[in-house]
């Protein structure tokens, strides 16, 4: 078979694929062969032969593919540790595909811990963990200068904070001065002791979990904290099976034998997949609309910012490509604006079980298709 027909073939089985990968919309059985001439004519000019079209056309497929198995390989093995929250993790990860800090709230027990522990195991990143309690100093995570009697003079010792990612265990444990000494880290992944400022690895991302503020011992996040977390995600009870599943298997907690899948280079990869993948001026308008009613209506106690507004729209590009589309629908603002926003608008000391109610009254009043 000669490798036009061999690709012609490779496009009638993977269509979407296709699509997606060359910003095609028309790809059907019968115009499969010209569309392949297109392609290949196209994308890497008249100049090639048709065996190195051919040969440059299915590499960048095949590679797209390749990675999109491998997000579903890290979806099937983090559900095997975190039993029956698919969408919870689909999120999670879709924040760290944004290169976004994420914040887990709910009750102790659970799954908090282990679902970020999970996360760094499967993607293949150095991580520390902090557990955050009311004597902890900031020097306990930025790090400190110690007087070194042989060099006469002070070296610098990194404290947990130079990692891939940090997990901040309950976070809302430690006191309002030991929360805020992650501030510049969160914002401008750097850290600044005694004037010299220390660049941290890359990625840099902070999961955090926290317990509900009416719980004793908490202190709570200010907003301008919490406005630093890209999403905040609930994982709520397990359902019957889940739980039965998880009781019969004796699955949760150990996360020690989660293989992992990919590494920090193909994390970056990914993350820079994610910003082009395409949103419409009617997603931009509809986005938009979003926010202003949120600054314009008393009902919403902190209105959006620009920065929510740009975080919308990149969490709206992860959702879809997470999804294996390149371009963003509606529904992907939909979807993950409850877990993006809701944190935002609402007071720190709000109860955390408020089932979403200010973006699903926001989301209510805005109609996608007449923007």
């Amino acid at each position: 078979m000669r490798p036009i027909d061999r690709l012609t073939v490779l496009i009638k089985n993977h269509r979407n694929t296709f699509k997606r990968c060359f910003f095609l919309t028309k790809i059907t059985a019968d115009n499969v062969p010209q569309y392949t001439k297109n392609i290949t004519s196209h994308t890497y000019g008249t100049a090639f032969t048709e065996q190195n079209q051919i040969q440059y056309c299915v590499s960048d497929v095949f590679k797209f593919i390749a990675m999109q198995l491998q997000i579903q390989n890290i979806i099937n093995q983090i559900a095997q540790v975190i039993v029956g929250k698919p969408v919870q993790i689909k999120m999670a990860l879709t924040c760290l595909f944004s290169n976004g800090h994420l914040l887990i709230e709910d009750l102790p027990g659970m799954g908090k811990t282990t679902l970020s522990q999970t996360l760094a195991q499967v993607l293949g990143l150095q991580f520390n963990r902090v557990q955050f309690t009311s004597d902890l100093l900031p020097a306990d995570i930025l790090g400190v200068n110690i007087y070194d009697t042989n060099k006469q003079s002070f070296v610098f010792h990194q404290g947990p904070v130079f990692a891939n990612i940090l997990l901040a265990d309950e976070i809302n444990r430690s006191n309002p001065k030991t929360q805020s000494a992650l501030l510049e880290a969160m914002a401008e992944k750097q850290v600044t002791i005694d004037g010299v400022t220390h660049s941290l690895p890359d990625p840099f991302i902070v999961i955090a979990t926290q317990n509900p503020i009416q719980h004793t011992g908490t202190y709570a996040l200010p907003e301008s904290q919490l406005d630093r977390f890209f999403m905040r995600i609930q994982l709520g009870y397990p359902d019957w099976h889940a739980e039965k599943q998880m009781l019969l298997q004796n699955i949760g907690g150990n996360t020690s034998q989660t293989p992992q899948i990919i590494s920090a280079g193909e994390l970056l990869s990914i993350q820079k997949d994610v910003v082009k993948i395409r949103a419409s001026g009617a997603i931009i308008d509809y986005i938009l609309k979003l926010v202003t009613l949120s600054r314009e209506n008393d009902e919403f106690p902190n209105p959006l910012s620009p920065r929510a507004s740009k975080a919308i729209l990149l969490a709206s590009k992860a959702w879809a490509y997470v999804h294996d589309r390149d371009f963003v629908i509606p529904e992907d603002v939909q979807d993950i604006l409850p877990c993006l926003a809701e944190h935002r608008m609402r007071s720190a000391l709000a109860d955390f079980r408020a089932e979403h109610s200010l973006t699903k009254r926001l989301l209510e009043q805005v109609d996608p298709i007449n923007t």
